[in-house]
């Protein structure tokens, strides 16, 4: 069976610069359009930018004449790329659309190869949905780029079991110090996972408990859990606060619709462990509703990044909220503002730094690519510890999806670390309309 045919356009490059080496034996073609395009992308201190400058110095690397119809070889086992220049007389889209823009370069470069190699499967890779409808409108094939995407949603790792009809004794025996016990007493429960959340039940008991990998041993979650004032409502609330209060595990995740209460856990938490970190860094991707910009704003870089942030001060007023004026924490919340040590950070200006003792907590976590995260993880010095937090059914970048966001690929890719603690949230505790609305609408 003869090779296959991928076209990419500019978007996957820009997601992912090693795209290129990720389509096995099959050949790739780039329309020169997408060389172009790139050239606005290599300056800027975004994501995009990094991935354009990086696959410009790819393609720098490689020898060969791109233009040749054989291409050149991208490595042992992989196909060939070739960069194709459309001419004039190669349309093919017959007046189908009214402007002459770069989508429609590359859809006539796919519709060329078509015409070109009969004896061959076409396919053009784009992030952008509606380049993908008008290509199977003109016959083509094409897909998204599945390279970096994880298995199906619902498939992710929930962090959590509920494991019914116990041995009573094995239950019993939570209740008594040192309120462990031995993984081969709990046998029944198959291939816990390091850092798993369980809900055990025998009759009418049921336990909360952790596994702890280390000393093969399942733990009793403390009864009465707080941070900062904040108690946890529910068994994954609960779940959640120990992972977050616990310093050995270095990333946490909490997933979760609306009102789940993500983001508060992991501020009191981060608040609560105060005197053990040098600093508690609050950040979010800077997406507004919808895409829809604000435009230029005033002042400094704080001014300007204060209205993406303001859901991160709510959640503080929260806090505060639940504090007597004169009570110690209120004090301690109002010294750390005043001194820095709780600070709001611009992910964009994150790469090259390195964060040593810091609790940092990245809200909104399923807005940032595979590539994002991975930046964000990466700058993580000694003592340092990484909660993100988010929806991964509510994503406001255009070329992410449920399977292609910087969450879920943390979720599957850290799924069995013994660093690593993870949670679904399920349960809205914000409000009945809150909770019935992420429910129903």
């Amino acid at each position: 069976m003869p090779a296959k045919i991928f076209v990419l356009d500019t978007n996957v490059i820009l997601h992912d610069s090693r795209c290129l080496r990720a389509f096995e034996e099959n050949d790739v073609v780039l329309p020169i359009v997408v060389l172009e395009e790139l050239d606005r992308f290599k300056r800027g201190t975004e994501e995009i930018h990094f991935q354009a400058r990086e696959c410009l110095r790819d393609l720098d690397s490689m020898s060969g004449d791109f233009l040749a119809r054989d291409g050149i070889p991208l490595g042992e086992g992989l196909g060939k790329l070739r960069v194709f220049v459309l001419q004039p007389d190669y349309d093919l889209l017959n007046g189908a659309f009214t402007e002459d823009i770069a989508d429609h370069r590359i859809l006539a470069t796919a519709l060329w190869m078509k015409k070109t190699e009969p004896d061959r499967s076409v396919i053009l890779v784009s992030k952008d949905s509606n380049l993908r409808v008008k290509a199977k409108s003109l016959g083509l094939v094409a897909e998204d780029y599945e390279a970096d995407k994880v298995r199906r949603p619902d498939l992710l790792w929930a962090g959590k079991r509920v494991v019914e009809d116990l041995d009573p004794g094995a239950l019993d025996a939570f209740f008594e110090a040192p309120h462990r016990v031995d993984q081969a007493a709990l046998a029944s429960i198959v291939d816990p996972q390091p850092n798993e959340n369980f809900i055990l039940r025998s009759g009418s008991k049921s336990v909360l408990a952790s596994y702890d990998a280390r000393e093969a041993v399942f733990a009793r979650l403390p009864p009465r859990l707080q941070a900062f004032g904040v108690k946890p409502r529910n068994a994954e609330q609960t779940f959640a606060l120990r992972m977050l209060l616990d310093d050995s595990i270095r990333l946490v995740t909490l997933a979760g619709t609306a009102g789940t209460g993500k983001t508060l856990l992991a501020l009191a938490a981060a608040l609560e462990c105060h005197q053990r970190y040098r600093q508690i860094m609050l950040a979010r991707p800077v997406v507004p509703l919808s895409n829809r910009d604000l435009g230029y704003l005033p002042g400094d870089i704080q001014s300007k990044i204060d209205p993406y942030m303001q859901p991160l001060r709510d959640n503080l007023a929260v806090i505060r909220g639940q504090l007597s004026p004169g009570e110690e924490q209120a004090r301690t919340l109002a010294k750390l503002q005043e001194s820095d040590r709780l600070t709001l950070t611009p992910l964009a200006y994150l790469r090259g730094r390195s964060l040593h003792g810091a609790y940092f907590i990245v809200d909104e976590a399923q807005n940032l690519t595979p590539h994002e995260v991975k930046t964000v993880l990466t700058r993580a010095g000694e003592g340092t510890k990484i909660v993100l937090t988010g929806d991964i059914r509510q994503i406001d970048q255009p070329y992410l999806d449920a399977l292609s966001n910087g969450l879920s690929h943390v979720i599957a890719r850290m799924h069995g670390q013994e660093l690593y603690g993870h949670v679904l949230l399920e349960k809205g505790e914000r409000s009945d309309l809150a909770e019935l609305a992420g429910r129903l609408l």
